[in-house]
């Protein structure tokens, strides 16, 4: 096992290394395996990305951000432009109906609501407009439209684990109400985590994913 400190310099040493970190801006602590990030960074995107980096190792239970976001003025924008510019993102995605995500915009905080058929769809109408310039944060509110549950999802959502989760598939409990998936398990690694929370995101009929998964030994 890892002391805090061999975590810290693993942690600092892939922030350098992602090239769409300003890793100058980021302080990394670690107690008890769990990464604390604090500082200022340019954009909303940077933010995302140093936390992934932090999750990416084996043995690191928790990663608590406290960045903020300093827009240089290049890529400041108006909340006008903003929202504008999100709409377009939408309109262009072909997983999505360019009618069913509704966007606002008060100082830079972009929020999403609305009705999409499936899971994946809520994330990737996220992902769509998260890198767009002068955007702060983006606050998801798009819920999944109902659909019948097949009364076997949790055997489809066991076999995608087993496909893409790896050994850590059996580890996993999974429970099913009315399209909410509910994950309980010990997990090896932030990644093996993400991948279970994506494979369940994709079967029919989930509405709702809740993630109880924990991360360590």
């Amino acid at each position: 096992m890892k002391t805090d400190m061999e975590v810290k310099n693993d942690v600092e040493r892939e922030l350098a290394w992602d090239p769409v970190i300003n890793s100058a801006g980021i302080g990394v602590e670690v107690r008890d395996r769990v990464v604390t990030l604090a500082g200022h960074l340019d954009s909303y995107v940077e933010k995302l990305a140093a936390r992934k980096a932090a999750q990416r190792f084996e043995g690191v239970k928790g990663v608590v951000v406290e960045l903020d976001v300093r827009l240089p003025d290049k890529d400041k924008r108006t909340d006008e432009e903003i929202a504008e510019a999100a709409r377009e993102m939408l309109q262009w995605h072909t997983g999505l109906d360019e009618n069913a995500v509704k966007l606002s915009v008060e100082k830079g905080c972009l929020t999403l609501c609305g009705e999409v058929g499936w899971g994946f769809q809520m994330k990737a109408a996220e992902k769509a407009v998260t890198s767009l310039r002068g955007v702060m944060a983006v606050v998801n509110q798009i819920t999944v439209r109902g659909r019948p549950t097949p009364i076997d999802i949790a055997d489809r959502i066991a076999e995608a684990l087993e496909r893409h989760a790896l050994k850590e598939a059996r580890r996993i409990v999974v429970s099913i109400d009315d399209g909410t998936v509910t994950l309980r398990g010990k997990m090896g690694s932030f990644a093996e985590k993400s991948i279970s929370c994506n494979s369940a995101w994709s079967a029919p009929g989930v509405r709702m994913v809740i993630d109880q998964l924990s991360v360590g030994d």
